[in-house]
């Protein structure tokens, strides 16, 4: 019988010492196996496990509801943010109002570049917007994001070494294994009704298209917010503010300020 892989996330109400070699004996009577474990915040510990029975699975539910010294959070089919839970030992944020948008600052950027891969990996079309201020590592991170999951970019418009706002594609590029790259502050601002429709084209691939400033985006385009499956959004520290102002006042152009290693 094929195993079927679980996230189990749980809490020391009292931490002793061999607490987590009793859980392991215990995921051992059942036949349960522990693929990677990891502490994922203060107290807590998450676990990917590996189960050739959903019924034990819930058995295991029910004798660790009965233990007084942990407190179970999560026993669930894993989501790609409890893999970088147990991956990284740190959650990944997201927005108490609007779960799809998910919060990063500067010093996160390994666990933001191994996220946006995992989405990469996955078929099909997606739509990821990123907001961030000026250098604080949005194009940085979406190109090593595209490297880690052996993925080409492609840049549709960018700021990244030169102004770039392109009218059409070469057959080759036409692919639904490449990242289509898009700043919308610079489309908005240096477009013309080729790039518009350019732009139409690609997002009828079953590709990933990642947008950087996406709230400039929607404005010039019948898309809107609710078409993403994804915001990401990155800072420099928990309370900075994202600001469009200074963002679409900044001249671009070979004098923008901006060179290869200002992503």
């Amino acid at each position: 019988m094929e195993k079927t892989e679980w996230y189990l996330e749980y809490e020391n109400q009292i931490n002793r010492p061999g607490l987590l070699g009793d859980i392991s004996t215990l995921l051992g009577m059942l036949s349960i196996n522990i693929v990677t474990i990891n502490g994922v915040e203060n107290k807590r510990r998450g676990m990917l496990i590996l189960s050739e029975s959903d019924e034990n699975i819930t058995r295991l539910e029910t004798i660790l509801k009965t233990v007084d010294i942990i407190k179970v959070l999560k026993i669930r089919k894993p989501k790609l943010k409890d893999r970088m839970a147990v991956r990284h030992g740190k959650y990944i944020h997201t927005d108490r109002d609007d779960r799809k948008t998910i919060r990063f600052i500067r010093n996160e950027l390994g666990i933001l570049v191994d996220f946006m891969a995992e989405l990469y990996k996955q078929d099909g079309h997606k739509l990821i917007g990123i907001r961030g201020m000026p250098r604080v590592g949005k194009t940085e991170s979406i190109v090593a994001s595209s490297v880690c999951a052996n993925k080409r970019w492609l840049f549709v418009s960018s700021t990244m070494i030169k102004q770039t706002v392109r009218n059409k594609l070469i057959v080759g590029e036409y692919n639904s294994d490449n990242i289509f790259i898009i700043d919308g502050v610079v489309s908005k601002k240096r477009a013309n009704e080729e790039h518009w429709r350019l732009i139409r084209e690609i997002m009828q691939l079953p590709a990933v298209k990642v947008v950087e400033h996406p709230d400039v985006f929607v404005q010039s385009t019948e898309y809107t917010l609710d078409d993403f499956d994804y915001i990401i959004e990155l800072r420099s520290h928990v309370d900075e503010e994202i600001t469009y102002e200074a963002i679409e006042e900044q001249p671009f152009g070979q004098n923008s300020g901006f060179n290869m290693f200002d992503f």
